[in-house]
């Protein structure tokens, strides 16, 4: 029975250690994060990898560039019908099939 409390003591002084120095917050933000993910990743280990190492980006800034790549996403659509529009347009005045020369 004294190797069960001896364990069980370990255990509890090492969560205590854990929890000072500050890693069981880290892990519990790193997987609240993971959790929240819209699109889970196909690695999660790496994930957790990724945003456990402190030199990561900020929140805020991963915020920005979010929006920002919706933003572009859509100019990039209408940019892209806008030029098939011109392209239909000139082909009215410039068509672009090739002409059969006569024999």
């Amino acid at each position: 029975m004294t190797s069960y409390r001896a364990a069980d003591s370990k255990r509890e002084e090492f969560r205590k250690y854990l929890e000072k120095a500050g890693v069981l917050d880290a892990l519990t933000k790193v997987l609240v994060n993971l959790y929240e993910e819209p699109e889970k990743p196909n690695n999660a280990l790496e994930f957790l990898y990724q945003h456990l190492n402190g030199s990561g980006p900020d929140s805020a800034d991963v915020e920005a560039l979010k929006v920002d790549v919706v933003e572009l996403k859509a100019k990039v659509a209408q940019l892209t019908d806008e030029n098939e529009d011109l392209k239909s347009r000139l082909e009215k005045y410039e068509p672009s099939s090739v002409e059969e020369p006569n024999n």
